[in-house]
């Protein structure tokens, strides 16, 4: 059973929905992210979404935005993110990671040199977020020979066809965007996330994870009851970056990994 799976059948069982924190590799400096990975996970986190930092990123943001700027003048590359896991993994071998991104930097590895780098690393899954369903068949092949799970984003307004297509393709879990627009938006519609969950529902049994406008334990605990897992980006990304810089790496990925901690109470709740 992978890392992903034995995660989600435990929180099945006691009753518990996942919570999934999402941060740039090497933001605001490479030297804090393992340190903050495993705050996180002592936070409460159950899987942890690692950005790859890439130039473009179009369903970003502001906040997430200048994360990858940061990221990219640090010269972090996605060999530098592999790196980072490994060294992650050195002292938790259960936490699944993820990596989050975009396609042209794998696509300039190579899916199957980076298959088989990632796994050595210790990563679980993979989501691109401008990977096409209908470009996807070979490059989940090459994941899943490898046991990495390729994870998909499914938007407010994916039809039926699509969702049931990348359902097709998908494994690990489904990442549901719970409002038009971008990373970090507000104004969620509890109404219109709970339809279109039930919706996808009827072309999957995978679990489904939520993110895009979740900002703290309010509107966490106003989701989870509807998916599997809540994702929290940008306001995590917000709490680090407003840390005092003059902290040591792990106080200071303590301080921004307490919104974690008030997260999980919220949604334990």
């Amino acid at each position: 059973m992978s890392r992903l799976a034995a995660v989600f059948a435990k929180l099945e069982k006691d009753g518990r929905k996942a919570l999934v924190p999402y941060i740039v590799a090497g933001d605001p400096e490479p030297a804090i992210t393992v340190a903050f990975m495993h705050e996180l996970v002592r936070q409460g986190a159950d899987i942890l979404e690692i950005g790859v930092p890439f130039s473009d990123p179009m369903a970003e943001g502001p906040v997430i935005q200048l994360a990858h700027e940061r990221a990219l003048l640090n010269k972090v590359t996605l060999t530098m993110v592999l790196e980072l896991v490994t060294e992650f993994r050195a002292k938790d071998e259960t936490t699944p990671v993820v990596l989050m991104g975009y396609a042209n930097p794998i696509e300039r590895m190579g899916y199957q040199i980076f298959a088989d780098r990632a796994a050595l690393a210790g990563v679980d899954g993979l989501l691109t977020v401008d990977m096409p369903p209908e470009e996807a068949e070979q490059p989940s092949k090459i994941l899943r020979a490898a046991g990495i799970d390729n994870i998909f984003l499914l938007a407010p307004t994916s039809s039926d066809d699509r969702i049931k297509k990348i359902a097709s393709l998908a494994s690990g879990y489904l990442y549901c965007v719970s409002l038009n627009g971008v990373t970090g938006a507000g104004n969620l519609d509890i109404k219109a996330v709970s339809e279109k969950l039930a919706s996808i529902k009827g072309f999957t049994n995978l679990p489904i994870t939520v993110g895009f406008g979740i900002k703290d334990g309010v509107s966490a605990a106003a989701l989870a009851p509807l998916c599997e897992g809540v994702v929290v980006g940008s306001a995590l990304i917000e709490r680090l970056v407003a840390s005092d810089a003059s902290l040591a790496n792990a106080e200071r990925a303590a301080v921004a990994a307490s919104l974690i901690g008030e997260i999980r109470a919220a949604i334990d709740a």
